[in-house]
């Protein structure tokens, strides 16, 4: 979660009488996060935000599963999905179960005629290409390379970019994302120990409120199905809100490495967790300092864990043939491990230029239709060089 933050004007306290310049009510709304019983904002609309005019038929909008069940190493060029104008109709997902949707998308444009709401889910935005601006209620947020974006599921947003070129690896998480528990203190603060606090992330900003009627599309994802609900009021006419639920940046730029004497498990990487599944971000940093340290990983069997790993910018000392948006996934059950003739490479090496996002998640992946048209097919045979 993010920390607590307050924007625009706001009454003195909770669920009182809060008036405009004319002497109506401001209407007062909580954006809360398991029911009444974790984090959540108020926020104060210049409307009611319940004024639908209309609503379309909904269209299916579910990944189409290609393989439900396989045991073998997978690696898929990402920089293969083909872009497209729309923002939503460019997201494509490639890696998906019960609790995460893991999506490659490459929009020429963001939203101009229409907003996005993901009822289902957070989603974490990680910019690997492009820069733009993401606009809510709660005000805006100028993003780049290297950017996660973190929108709580039910925030209505519009994007849009600064030109064509853009790159998105996206989680859509079916639970809460949060900073890892061992960082944060018992009141929810980051702690000292943390590779990264409360000055590295970036808030809404720019509040506007648009005191405006017409014609408002919101579409809107629910269990599959997009909903176009329209509204008879500006999604943004928001005048001040407060809490400790809002959208916010962490660039993977601000992530400070953790490193020793011999090679850290991948735990020291992380970034986001939830209880389906884990984020963390592996940066430039230098490596291992025992005189007998092998900088590259061990083999390892995660027999608990589907691992994912995304490419992003780089040398990856323990991967042949690496490129720039691979994915490649290493399925539970099955030990993986530096190419051959990594290991014996690594040595004496001193620091790392890797930049790269990693997802591991405690339930099977499964692959789309849109996974096996981007797929390296000789990836499995890799280690037999």
């Amino acid at each position: 979660m993010p920390h607590y933050h307050r924007a625009g004007q706001v009454p003195d306290k909770r669920h009182i009488q809060f008036r405009k310049p004319d002497g109506g009510l401001y209407a007062e709304e909580l954006f809360s996060t398991e029911g009444f019983s974790n984090d959540y904002s108020l926020l104060y609309h210049i409307y009611e935000p319940t004024r639908i005019i209309r609503c379309e038929e909904p269209v299916d909008d579910m990944p189409k599963v290609a393989e439900e069940r396989m045991l073998k190493h997978r690696s898929f060029e990402g920089f293969h999905i083909k872009p497209e104008d729309d923002f939503l109709k460019s997201r494509k997902a490639v890696l998906v179960n019960s609790d995460c949707h893991i999506v490659l998308a490459s929009p020429k444009k963001g939203m101009t005629d229409y907003y996005f709401k993901n009822a289902d889910a957070d989603e974490m935005i990680f910019v690997h290409e492009g820069s733009g601006v993401l606009t809510t209620c709660y005000g805006e947020l100028a993003f780049g390379y290297g950017d996660y974006i973190v929108i709580p599921r039910g925030t209505t947003y519009q994007i849009s970019f600064h030109d064509e070129n853009n790159r998105l690896f996206i989680v859509e998480s079916f639970h809460p994302i949060r900073y890892p528990k061992r960082y944060m203190s018992k009141w929810g603060q980051l702690m000292e120990h943390a590779p990264f606090c409360e000055r590295d992330i970036r808030v809404p900003q720019n509040l506007k409120a648009h005191d405006e009627k017409g014609d408002f599309l919101i579409k809107t994802r629910k269990k599959g199905l997009l909903y176009g609900i329209h509204y008879e009021t500006h999604p943004f006419d928001v005048v001040g809100w407060d809490g400790c639920c809002y959208p916010y940046i962490f660039s993977i730029h601000n992530f400070e490495p953790i490193t020793g004497r011999v090679h850290q498990p991948p735990p020291v990487h992380q970034t986001f967790e939830t209880d389906a599944y884990v984020v963390c971000s592996f940066v430039p940093r230098l490596y291992d300092y025992h005189p007998l340290a092998i900088p590259a990983p061990y083999n390892h069997s995660n027999i608990d864990s589907d691992e994912v790993l995304y490419y992003v910018d780089g040398d990856f000392m323990s991967r042949k043939h690496v490129t720039r948006g691979m994915i490649t996934l290493h399925p539970a059950g099955i030990p993986h491990g530096p190419h051959p003739g990594a290991v014996e490479k690594s040595i004496g090496k001193i620091e790392t230029k890797e930049l790269a996002v990693m997802v591991d998640t405690f339930r099977p992946l499964q692959l789309t239709v849109e996974a096996l048209e981007i797929e390296n097919k000789g990836y499995v045979m890799s280690w037999a060089e």
